[in-house]
C-alpha cells in the first residue's frame, strides 16, 4: 500500500480501543474491544466491529463505573476470551499487513494488554503474527504531547476532543465511541499540523517513537525533581 502523504491521509484507517478490568497490562483483562474501519471523515464512512468478552475474573466496581460492563453482564453475554481476542488480533494483523495504520489513543496500553492477553491464552501474539514490530501505528496522544508540548491542562481523550473541536455525545468510555472520537482527534491534529500529511507512514511511526521518547525523558526528569520515581517507559508503542 502507498505510504506517501496522499496514501495515509486519504486512505483507510483502523481505529482500535479496549475497555478493561484495570490499568495493569500484565494482570488485567480485556472486557470489550472495538475496531473501526474508517475511509473518511464522519460516522457514515465507518464500519464498526465490537466484542464483549467474559474476562473470567471479577470486574472491579471502579472499572464497571468507567465502561458500564458488570461482571454479571459479561458472564451472561460475553464471548470466551480466546475466541474473541484471536479474532481481534487477526483483524489487526490483516490491516497492518496491507499497510493500513492502526490508530489508538494511548496505543501502548491497548497493544500491551492485547499482547499480554494473547500470550496468557496461549495464542500467537500480534507481533508474531506479523513477523515484525507492530507498525504502522498512529497515536493521537503521542502526537499531541509532542507537537503541542507546552500547552497546559490534561490530555485525556475528552480534553483533546475539546482542544480539536470534536463534538462527542458524552458516551466516551464505550470502546467504539472512543475509537470514532480518536479518529476525529487525529484529523484535527493533522489539520493543525499539515506537515504530518507530507510524510509516509513508516516515517510517521518513527517520528512518534522519537516524540514519545523525548516526552518520557522530560516527564521522568520532572517526576524526579518532585522526589518521585521517574520510571515511565521511553519506548513506544511497546
Amino acid at each position: 500500500m502507498d505510504t506517501t502523504a496522499a496514501g495515509w491521509t486519504s486512505g483507510p484507517l483502523l481505529g482500535f480501543d479496549t475497555e478493561t478490568t484495570g490499568t495493569d497490562v500484565s494482570r488485567d483483562r480485556i472486557v470489550t474491544a472495538a475496531l473501526v474501519h474508517s475511509v473518511g471523515p464522519g460516522r457514515d464512512a465507518e464500519t464498526v466491529a465490537t466484542w464483549l468478552i467474559d474476562p473470567g475474573v471479577e470486574i472491579p466496581p471502579g472499572a464497571s463505573a468507567v465502561h458500564g460492563i458488570s461482571t454479571e453482564h459479561a458472564r451472561a453475554h460475553g464471548m470466551a476470551p480466546a475466541e474473541a481476542l484471536d479474532e481481534v488480533a487477526d483483524a489487526l494483523a490483516d490491516a497492518l499487513r496491507r499497510g493500513i495504520p492502526v490508530v489508538a489513543f494511548n496505543a501502548s496500553y491497548d497493544l500491551q494488554i492485547l499482547e499480554a492477553e494473547l500470550a496468557r491464552l496461549g495464542l500467537t501474539t500480534l507481533a508474531d503474527r506479523l513477523g515484525h514490530e507492530i507498525a504502522p501505528v498512529i497515536d493521537p496522544l503521542v502526537l499531541d504531547r509532542g507537537l503541542d508540548r507546552f500547552r497546559k491542562g490534561k490530555r485525556t481523550l475528552t480534553d483533546l476532543c475539546e482542544v480539536y473541536g470534536v463534538t462527542q455525545d458524552g458516551r466516551l468510555h464505550t470502546a467504539d465511541v472512543d475509537v470514532s472520537a480518536t479518529l476525529d482527534v487525529l484529523r484535527g491534529i493533522v489539520a493543525r499540523n499539515p506537515d504530518l500529511a507530507g510524510i509516509g507512514l513508516d516515517e510517521l511511526h518513527r517520528r512518534q517513537m522519537t516524540l514519545h521518547r523525548d516526552w518520557a525523558e522530560n516527564f521522568n526528569e520532572f517526576l524526579r525533581r518532585k522526589g518521585k520515581a521517574g520510571d515511565v517507559s521511553t519506548v513506544w508503542p511497546l
